[in-house]
């Protein structure tokens, strides 16, 4: 059964706007489209309350980080230990520090790998991030990258909240280093770079790649890649950001040049006859859709496009449904 699981937080983005991305994705009828897929479906409500403002201070917005990424990781645990598959509607994408942790927690650091679907690369450390932006750098956290400095004797912005997600949040070990894809990157920090250089088995498919090799032949090499690391269960991890801003608009970190709607969803529907076949050795743990921004939205549209995109995810094909 797929629960959905609201995640309503925004405060590790630049801008507020996502938390109430869960509820613009539920009015627009996700419930119904996947049960029109002949899914068994429940919504399991939110993990934790939305707050009603925003602290202005740096630290204050942390302590909700944590808590949010505690709850969240708790919910996840709780859905998958009770035979579910967690579909978590965000908010930012600092969020997969919960949700990602209630997966590694359950099935464990062997069996896990995630593909992350983003137009970012999102492992930067306080150390690395320009902005100080935690939903930049929630695989460097999963994979349990220390903070860093910014000169000697100095601790980074974030640090002291850092430390309590290795310490409260992301389980020892962490996501293994081979075991992380990325999907439609272009727009990626230096520092990211170097981190990504730390990594084994590197797959890191960018628009550019996508461009050359068309989106069959990079998910044959992921389909080889996730093969090959021995992994037993698969956390997609969807950003709309992904997709190009022409197509939605209502998100936080816009980047020209993204997936056409047509690349979006054959990307999907790919996804869907790799994860979905019994013939595979590895499955799916669970689903991230985050970054929904009512706020800066044109009608619903995002809201309208991530529905549209897990609704092949799950299996919706033009002349039916894909067994």
């Amino acid at each position: 059964m797929v629960e959905l699981i609201g995640a309503p937080f925004d405060l590790c983005g630049p801008y507020l706007g996502s938390r109430l991305g869960p509820s613009a994705v539920r009015l627009l009828g996700l419930e119904d489209s996947l049960r029109s897929l002949r899914m068994e479906v429940k919504d399991g409500g939110d993990a934790f309350a939305p707050l009603g403002g925003s602290p202005s201070d740096y630290g204050e917005k942390l302590k909700h980080a944590v808590s949010a990424y505690s709850n969240l990781k708790a919910r996840v645990g709780e859905s998958l230990a009770n035979g579910n598959l967690p579909l978590v509607i965000g908010g930012d994408h600092s969020l997969a520090m919960g949700s990602i942790s209630g997966a590694l927690q359950h099935f464990g650091s062997e069996s896990l790998a995630v593909l992350w679907i983003d137009a970012h690369m999102d492992l930067n450390t306080p150390s690395t991030s320009r902005s100080g932006n935690f939903h930049g750098m929630p695989l460097a956290a999963l994979c349990r990258f220390e903070a860093g400095d910014q000169g000697e004797g100095d601790h980074p912005a974030g640090w002291w909240a850092w430390e309590q997600i290795l310490r409260d949040v992301c389980p020892n070990p962490g996501l293994g280093l081979g075991r992380i894809g990325w999907i439609g990157l272009r727009d990626v920090d230096a520092g990211e770079i170097v981190n990504y250089q730390r990594l084994t088995e590197r797959q890191a498919y960018t628009m550019q790649d996508i461009d050359h090799d068309g989106i069959a032949n990079i998910l044959d090499k992921i389909d080889a890649w996730l093969l090959k690391s021995g992994a037993s269960k698969v956390w997609i991890s969807f950003d709309v950001d992904s997709l190009d801003p022409n197509l939605a608009p209502g998100t936080g970190t816009k980047v020209r040049g993204g997936l056409t709607y047509r690349e979006g969803h054959f990307l999907a529907e790919l996804l869907h006859e790799m994860l979905f076949k019994a013939n595979k050795p590895y499955s799916l743990a669970g689903l991230d859709v985050v970054e929904v921004n009512p706020m800066s939205d044109q009608a619903g549209q995002t809201a309208i496009v991530a529905n549209e995109w897990v609704a092949s995810f799950f299996g919706k094909t033009i002349m039916g449904v894909n067994g």
